[in-house]
This record gives C-alpha cells, structure tokens and sequence, in this order.
C-alpha cells in the first residue's frame, strides 16, 4: 500500500539497540509530536516545523518501543498543536477513514489512527488531553488506551496542556495493546504481578444526559444486556448540567494552560491556524488568572464527585462519543453541538487524571463507534485484563 502523505509526515530508518523481543514484529507509527533525533517535528503546523530546530534528543517513549522491538514505519500527522477532535489538517490534508470515507477520521491522533485502520502499521502512537486517542479509536473501530496522567513521561515531546497530556496507543486488537502497555507501563506491571488476578466485584454504567437527550443508547444497552460480567451493573444518571460543568471546566483549564505554554511562541511567530482553531486560541488569550483559579476550584469539586463513582465499582462503562463519527458535509451548527456532547463524555477521565480504555464494540449506520471502561489511577493494565472477558 503506498504511503498517504495525510498520514504520515517522515519516514526514516532508525536504528537502535533492542533490550527486549516483546513487540517484534509491530510496525509503530508516531504522532509527530514526539521527538526523534535527527529528524523535524512539525506538530501539524508549518510555522511550528519552520520555527523549532531539528531534534537532538528521542523522545523516551519512542525509544523504549523501539528497544523492545517495535518497528518504525514513520510519523504521522496529526492536527494543529493536537488542539481538535475532528482529525483535519489545512496544511497538510485530511486523511480518510477508511471504515466510513464520509466521516471525519477523529483527531488529534488521526494519522496514527488510520495509518493502524489501513493495516500501514500495528502500533498508533498518540497523546491524549481532552480525548484524542478516545475519539479516533472509537471513528475507526480500533481500541485505543489513555493512560494514567503521569504514568508515563512526556519527555521530548510537544506539548497541548500539560496539565492534562497524556500518552497513549491504538491497535487493532486488545492482545497488542496489552504488549505496548507492558513495555511502558513497568511499574504497574510489577504490582499487577504480585497481585492476585482481579475480580471485579461490580461495575457501574454511566448514563449521561445532555440537553433531554440520553447519551446511552440502544445500542449501547443492547452490547451491556449481551455481558453476563455487567448484568449486576449499577447505572449513574448523570444530568446535563453536570457535563456541561465539566466540560466547560476542562475547557478553561486546557485554554490557559495552553496559552501559558507556547504564549511567547504564538506572539513572537503569528502563525497561521485552521480557522476553528484559531477561534479556540484567540478565546484561550482572553482566559484570565482569576478564571483559571475558579476553574480550579471546579475541578476539585468535580474530581470528588468522580471518586464517589468508584467508591463502590471497580470501573465504569460509558460511552466514548455520542455517536459514529460526523458526517465530512456537517454543518458547523450541528458540529458545535455535537463538540458539547463529545467533550462532555471525554472530559471526566481528564479533569480527574484517569486512564480510559475504548472498545470498538458498536456501529451506527455502518460506521464504527463503542464503550469505554473508565477505571481509577494507575489501573490502567487492570482496565485492559477487564476488557479481555468482554470482548473475547
């Protein structure tokens, strides 16, 4: 298959000395906001790749997939600074989704996303801040892990928020997600061997709301009715009000943090966005300290109500997004809506630092979509050992 120039931004042979066998055989494509010596970092944007000098340094997270025997294919695009969910790039192409060419590929991981989709590799590489390895997973039937916040090391890399940036991979199997999810989570592979094998005593579902419309659908309570392990499953209502809260508070926090970030990048460069990102960065200059600390405070409030969720289930299942992907011909009315739906549902795991596991498990109108297990910190390999019960 010859190389889609919308998905992937280098291509390069890289050597480098292997330390363990484990993903032998994988081919790894790495979302161009990691760092890999010798070679430009574009970060989806021509003024960020024109402004920034060649990388030195590899990025810790590339090298240990590559030491572990991961095969390099190449680094993949991805959108501007990370900072959409849609998977477009002005710049550089929007790439096709190969499960439903008139729908939106999901971003901002959506050259990894569909370089794994189309077979081009095994391993998508991506970060994670309000959903952007959730949302191409769940576009393009792939399973796609956020990890912990803090789990693993951002080292070498291009920040969003980093407050909220995480790392995280999809694959197209759940047998290969785990083997990446060995190589870099190792402190939680020590724990999880000295422990006993994990009963789930009882999950809960979540229900959201969101302008009177229930964000579970049939389908979704179709694939629950369909799992003996969840049919014991608590269900949490949880109204419109509350996720517009949390998204508008994960939306506040991100924009500062964003700003604060690369503030003297965008005022020293003025670099050309997409003009829906711009729009979200000229807001995130007028976000002031006093709005920053109130969101802060939200949150705090926010994260203890997260907990209570758990304080009696050993996960949560909940939808991913509100639906299959957008149509490519939405309307921006229909879009701005649905973006409140989608942040609503992605923006607990990242407000409360939580690790979310997508599974590919749904269609709407032949287009691919599916759950999540949300699960507590650092429980990121229990979520994958949950998951291998539901969809074996």
């Amino acid at each position: 298959m010859p190389i889609d120039q919308s998905i992937f931004a280098y291509q390069d042979k890289i050597g480098v000395a292997k330390t363990s066998e484990l993903l032998t055989g994988l081919k790894l494509a790495v979302k161009d906001l990691f760092d890999i010596a010798g070679m430009p970092t574009g970060a989806g944007n021509p003024d960020w790749l024109a402004s920034h000098d060649i990388p030195t340094q590899t990025s810790s997270v590339v090298d240990t997939l590559l030491k572990a025997g991961a095969e390099f294919v190449g680094k993949s695009q991805t959108d501007e600074l990370a900072y959409s969910l849609n998977g477009c790039n002005i710049h550089y192409g929007t790439p096709v989704n190969p499960k439903a060419k008139n729908r939106l590929p999901g971003g901002s991981s959506s050259g990894s996303a569909i370089a794994v989709a189309t077979d081009q590799a095994d391993i998508g590489l991506g970060t994670d801040t309000g959903g952007s390895i959730r949302v191409p997973a769940s576009y393009n039937g792939l399973f796609g892990l956020r990890t912990t916040h803090g789990a693993i090391s951002m080292d070498n890399m291009v920040p969003l928020a980093p407050m909220f940036d995480t790392v995280g991979w999809m694959t197209r199997d759940l047998k290969s997600l785990q083997k990446v999810a060995k190589v870099l989570l190792p402190d939680q592979v020590k724990e999880h061997t000295n422990q006993p094998p994990l009963e789930i005593k009882k999950v809960a579902v979540l229900e959201p709301e969101l302008d009177g419309k229930l964000l579970w659908r049939t389908s979704h309570q179709a694939w629950l009715d369909s799992q003996k392990a969840l049919s014991q499953a608590d269900r949490l209502t949880i109204s419109g009000d509350w996720l517009k809260q949390a998204s508008e508070c994960f939306r506040v926090l991100q924009g500062y943090n964003l700003w604060q970030t690369h503030r003297d990048w965008f005022l020293e460069t003025q670099p050309k966005f997409a003009a829906d990102i711009q729009i979200r960065l000229d807001w995130c200059q007028t976000i002031s300290e006093q709005d920053f600390k109130q969101a802060l405070q939200q949150r705090a409030k926010i994260q203890q109500q997260i907990s209570e969720w758990f304080s009696k289930a050993d996960y949560v299942v909940l939808p991913t997004t509100p639906s299959a992907s957008p149509l490519l011909d939405a309307t921006d009315k229909w879009m701005a809506n649905y973006r409140s739906e989608l942040m609503g549902l992605t923006a607990p795991a990242g407000l409360a630092g939580l690790p979310q596991l997508h599974l590919p498990v749904l269609t709407d109108e032949d287009a691919p979509f599916g759950l999540s297990l949300l699960g507590t910190q650092f429980s990121d390999l229990e979520l994958i050992d949950a998951a291998q019960d539901l969809v074996s």
